[in-house]
Order: C-alpha cells, then sequence, then structure tokens
C-alpha cells in the first residue's frame, strides 16, 4: 500500500528554464519532436512518425473536451480592468452542455481578477450581433472557496452562453506561457478531434494529432476510442506541501459512453494507451469505480471517485479483476438504461500505484513538482528523471505547446 506521507514533493523537482517552454506552437502539429521510451531505453522521432511506432493491437483513447473561451474582460471607465475567469456552472448538478445552452442569463463560478476594483453592482461590455450593439452585464454574487458566482445576463435572448462566450471570451492558455492569446491560438491551442465544450485548459498531448495521423492510424488498424473529462484550473495547482498527504486534489467533470466501455472488454488484453494524462486518469477512475459497484460501496448514481479511493485496503484487498470492474459498470449502466455515464474524479495518480487497464501513454514534458509528473512516474518509476535530462540536453519543447513523449513501460 502506497504510504502518500513518504512521497516528497521535492524529489521531483528539476531545473527547467524559462527559454524551454515552448511560448507558441510550431508550425504543423505533427512535426513536434516523439521520445520513445521502451524497454528501458529512449530514442528520438517525429511525431508523425507515431503510428509506425505504436505497438500492434493498440488501442487509443482521446479525451474530446473542447476548451471554452473563459476569460471575459470586462474595461471599466476608469481604464481598470476587470478578468472573469468562468470555471464550472454553479449549478454543480446542471449538465455542463445544458449550461452552455442557457438562453438570457446564467450563473457560474468564477475566477475575478482585480476583483478590488469591482466596486459597482454590475459591470458590463458590450457586443456586437447580426449587426446591432448588445450589451452583456456581470453582477457578483457570493463568495465560494476561492472564488465568486458571478450571474451574466445579456439583451439578445438568440444567443446560447456558449455563443456568448465564443464572441467576447478570450481563450485560457496556461498562466506558465506567460503571454496575452492571439488569434492563432483559438485553432492551436485545441485539438483537431474537440467536440464538447466545458475545459479551461487544453489536453494537451492531443494538440500533436492531425487528420494525416488519424489516416495513418487507421490504415495501420489502430483503433481509437473517446471519453470527455473536462480539465479545471486546478489542472495547474501546484503541489505546495513538502508530502503529498498534506495536497487536496482538483475535481473534474468526466462522461463515459456505452461504446467505450464495451471497448475496453473487448480490448482488454490489448495495449490500450491514453492520449494525455487527463484521459489516463479517467480510464484508471473507471476501474475503481467498477470495484465501488460490484463491492456496493457506490451510493451514487453517477461516477464518483475520491482522492484516496485507489489506496484503500478494502478496495484493494478485494482483488477484483479489471474485467469484472468494467462489467460492473456496464450492468449498472444496463439497469439505469444510461448510454452516458456522467460523474466526477479526484483521483491522485502517485509512484507505487499499478495501472489497471493503462498500458502506456502519450504526454508531453510536465511541470516540475506537478500532480502530472507524480502520475509519469507511477508510470516509469525513477527512469522519468533521466528521460527528463535527456529532454532538456537534446533541445526538446516544453508543457502545453511542447513536444511529446511515447512511454511504453
Amino acid at each position: 500500500m502506497i504510504d502518500p506521507c513518504k512521497i516528497n514533493i521535492n524529489d521531483f523537482d528539476y531545473p527547467l528554464p524559462d527559454e524551454r517552454i515552448a511560448r507558441f506552437p510550431l508550425e504543423n502539429r505533427d512535426s513536434s519532436k516523439l521520445l520513445v521510451y521502451k524497454k528501458d531505453k529512449y530514442t528520438t522521432h517525429s511525431f508523425d512518425e507515431i503510428p509506425e511506432l505504436l505497438p500492434e493491437n493498440t488501442l487509443l483513447i482521446f479525451n474530446n473536451t473542447k476548451v471554452i473561451h473563459a476569460r471575459l474582460l470586462f474595461k471599466k471607465e476608469t481604464g481598470s480592468i476587470i478578468e472573469i475567469f468562468c470555471l464550472e456552472p454553479a449549478e454543480n448538478t446542471i449538465d455542463i452542455q445544458l449550461a452552455f445552452q442557457q438562453k438570457s442569463s446564467c450563473i457560474w463560478k468564477c475566477f475575478i481578477g482585480n476583483n478590488k476594483r469591482w466596486k459597482d453592482t454590475f459591470i458590463e461590455k458590450q457586443f456586437e450581433h447580426n449587426g446591432s450593439i448588445h450589451i452583456i452585464k456581470a453582477e457578483r454574487k457570493e463568495a465560494v472557496e476561492n472564488a465568486w458566482f458571478v450571474e451574466f445576463s445579456w439583451d439578445d435572448a438568440s444567443l446560447t452562453f456558449a455563443e456568448v462566450l465564443d464572441k467576447l471570451g478570450v481563450i485560457p492558455l496556461p498562466p506558465y506561457l506567460n503571454r496575452a492569446a492571439v488569434e492563432k491560438d483559438n485553432i492551436r491551442y485545441q485539438t483537431i478531434y474537440a467536440e464538447r465544450n466545458g475545459s479551461v485548459a487544453a489536453p494537451t498531448a492531443g494538440l500533436h494529432f492531425t487528420e494525416t495521423t488519424f489516416n495513418q492510424l487507421k490504415s495501420k488498424g489502430i483503433k481509437c476510442e473517446n471519453l470527455t473529462l473536462h480539465v479545471g484550473a486546478g489542472t495547474f495547482k501546484p503541489v505546495t506541501s513538502d508530502t503529498i498527504d498534506q495536497h487536496t486534489m482538483h475535481s473534474e467533470k468526466v462522461y463515459i459512453e456505452r461504446k467505450l466501455i464495451e471497448d475496453l472488454i473487448e480490448n482488454i488484453d490489448k495495449n490500450i494507451i491514453p492520449v494525455g494524462t487527463t484521459s489516463t486518469r479517467t480510464l484508471e477512475s473507471l476501474y475503481w469505480f467498477g470495484v465501488k459497484l460490484y463491492l456496493g460501496e457506490q451510493t451514487f448514481e453517477d461516477l464518483d471517485v475520491l482522492q484516496w479511493d485507489a489506496y484503500q485496503e478494502k478496495y484493494n484487498a478485494a482483488g477484483i479483476s479489471i474485467l469484472i470492474a468494467l462489467q460492473s459498470i456496464l450492468s449498472f449502466m444496463n439497469s439505469r438504461k444510461i448510454d452516458v455515464l456522467s460523474g466526477q474524479t479526484q483521483m491522485m495518480i502517485l509512484p507505487g500505484y499499478q495501472f489497471k487497464i493503462t498500458k502506456g501513454i502519450i504526454t508531453n514534458f510536465h511541470q516540475p513538482r506537478s500532480t502530472l509528473l507524480l502520475l509519469i512516474t507511477a508510470l516509469i518509476g525513477e527512469k522519468w528523471k533521466e528521460i527528463y535530462d535527456y529532454a532538456l540536453e537534446n533541445d526538446y519543447r516544453f508543457l502545453s505547446y511542447g513536444d511529446s513523449c511515447l512511454l511504453l513501460p
């Protein structure tokens, strides 16, 4: 059993020079470098070679979430800028796709930048639609944790909130890029297969994929499936405590279609490789949700995996197979006559964790002292240090717009 008290975040630090952070994407998505780790060796390739480098009988799992234009900038008459960063609907139970379809008004949980300058009841901003000028108003409601509930209202009842954000919002680049978003980011900080609105950060491992890549994967007989995890702002939350037991993992919304569960069952003995850490967390969360269902521990209607579920003795001691866990989920969906399982996961994957479904990963290079780096270490062990040193020495580009890895432990 993993003891989080013994995992010190200082052991997962490394020097990342500022110039190694990729500020902008390359001209072509698939021209990034690809570091392949296999059989304790690592080699450098170009990402467009990945269809040839994946093992036979691979099932790739993609996160089809779509990044919303979450940042709204309101300029006051004094010249001050109030930034409202939309995080999630205030009604936590509402399907986020329905929240985006609301018209005239809605309430969201938001971060507020320059909050002390917000003196008035409302702040407002003009926008144009169908040749007419309209107004959106924002009213700050009560504080919640480190954020606020904000009510938005707009005078064009034909527009959904999704359309308002597309017209007025700014794509939310990661803070470590330390620059303003430009027009190109609207396309490049989004995977080409993004479908479901809801993320405030991109699942960046997927940014390298192109139509050409997918065509080549298909010709190689490599199957592709989707799931949805809406990436929250917590993905950038630093680990500030020395030991991991003091860190609270962020919770994120997930949506799983019946077809994915069926495909996982059918391909359980094959190479199931998630694209990105978000897909990995979702896949592994599925197993523990299935365990809780099988043991009768799950009392909620939705998927709900907590931070420490995977490390509880009662779940591990049960020795439930992956197949039984997945079949339990399918039975759960059948009994409720649902084709899409929704819920949330707070799962933290730590060094020492034994992966249940994941056989490898396609991912980018992650920040020092991050929970993402902890996940990578869980998969490949202490070898991560050599790999990251090699990448730094060989001009790899790091973080969201940077280069990628195919890790096959």
